[in-house]
């Protein structure tokens, strides 16, 4: 009798061009090997703890770590120690059946919900189990296999046996490779956006938040600005500490507040070009829109409630979010900083549903330095915004890509070579 569980294969695949031998992931991996089920005490540093929330794009946020002490590292990598080349599965919970691989020189410890999966390096291809692993019909598959009712989970013995088709090592790699140029080039992208985010908000927080211009004046600094932007800083500040002249101003004389509209959850999908936004962000897509323009939307309920978000063109604001409407759509990318900078916390209230009423955000106070100001922090921020908005819509571009030569390549439609052509042409 074999060792191995039974494979049960996805019925999408039965209509695959080329049929495939299948093994269950137990057969091609060296170990599976779960989590300690107890919760680690966190450290201000040392070797890092990987959670679910870590993983939920596929890749190691390692920004987002969390890190514990040496002990209990060395304690919960007593059965296995990750290396280069695993894989990290989440087992349970909101990112539950989400993998991804161990990256060169990471020390990490598995968190709770975790799964580590260390393929046969001699049958597996470590990027090529993490794209099937993350593809659209192994999680169809997996669907039915989950367990739990408060918290959706997959069992250790599911995930043994989840499937995994048979293909030749070499093309394994082939394929990867292919996915992998593509999610490369994402990963560059958001690179880039995050130095243009980090520049804008640099450059908002000198000028607006912490006054750097005028306070370089005062005490006799050489400018560090252009001399047509330096002159129009005033000279000192005034006895509230901001520059004289300025004034700080309630949010409702620059938007109107509008609450947003629930749409019916069968009008919303996982992809399109429209964006739904909820009180956490972008929750869907839908072909409809109740906002244009420089949108901005404030989430009202939740525990993200508080939290700005901006999008240029057509979007849905949802109920438990709201417009803020700008009243000059030229002052959109200043007002949206503002925002982001504004002291939200004084506003929240609830403690078991936290929420944010379109009254107090309406009587934030923000500081508003006149048109000429404004006028020049625009030409600035607008370029950086725009060149972001088109790095972003050039992701989802080459996401939708990589998600549809995934099924195609492991089906058979699509032979290697005539995708690598076509991945060529796009990057």
């Amino acid at each position: 009798m074999s060792r191995h569980p039974v494979v049960h294969t996805p019925v999408e695949a039965s209509e695959w061009a080329v049929r495939r031998r299948w093994f269950c992931l137990a057969e091609l991996a060296d170990g599976i090997f779960d989590c300690p089920h107890s919760t680690p005490e966190l450290t201000a540093d040392g070797p890092f703890l990987v959670r679910s929330q870590d993983i939920r794009t596929g890749f190691v946020d390692i920004s987002k770590l969390a890190h514990v002490a040496e002990k209990t590292f060395l304690d919960r990598v007593s059965k296995a120690t990750p290396e280069e080349g695993d894989i990290l599965y989440s087992r349970e919970g909101t990112y539950f059946g989400i993998a991804a691989e161990i990256p060169k020189g990471l020390r990490v410890c598995l968190g709770q919900r975790m799964v580590l999966i260390r393929p046969k390096r001699s049958r597996l291809a470590s990027r090529f189990l993490r794209y099937w692993l993350n593809s659209g019909i192994l999680s169809r598959h997996l669907h039915g296999f989950r367990d739990g009712t408060v918290a959706e989970r997959l069992n250790m013995p599911t995930i043994r046996a989840i499937p995994v088709p048979d293909f030749p090592l070499k093309e394994q790699q082939a394929i990867a490779a292919i996915l992998g140029s593509l999610d490369d080039k994402i990963d560059l992208n958001r690179r880039i956006n995050e130095t243009l985010e980090a520049m804008a908000r640099a450059i908002f927080k000198d000028w607006f938040v912490d006054f750097g211009p005028t306070r370089a004046k005062m005490e006799g600094r050489a400018p560090y600005l252009a001399q047509e932007i330096w002159n129009l800083f005033p000279d000192a500040l005034d006895d509230e500490g901001k520059p004289v002249g300025w004034e700080y101003r309630p949010v409702g004389d620059f938007a109107e507040l509008r609450g947003g509209k629930q749409l019916e959850k069968e009008k919303i999908a996982a992809c399109g070009a429209i964006p739904v936004f909820g009180g956490a962000g972008i929750m869907g897509y839908t072909d409809s829109y109740n906002a244009d323009g420089f949108v901005i939307a404030v989430g009202r309920v939740g525990a993200y409630c508080g939290q700005f978000f901006a999008h240029r063109g057509r979007a849905w604001i949802n109920n438990n979010a709201s417009l803020i409407r700008q009243r000059d759509q030229c002052n959109g990318e200043w007002l949206y900083c503002a925002l982001r900078h504004a002291d939200i916390d004084v506003i929240k209230k609830g403690a078991a549903q936290p929420f944010v009423s379109n009254t107090d955000v309406a009587n934030l106070p923000i500081i508003w330095p006149g048109h000429a100001t404004l006028s020049t922090l625009s030409k600035i921020l607008v370029p950086l915004m725009v060149k972001a908005e088109h790095n972003n819509a050039e992701i989802d571009s080459l996401a939708q890509t990589r998600d549809f030569l995934l099924p195609k390549l492991m089906s058979g439609e699509i032979r290697v070579k005539d995708a690598e052509k076509a991945v060529g042409a796009v990057l």
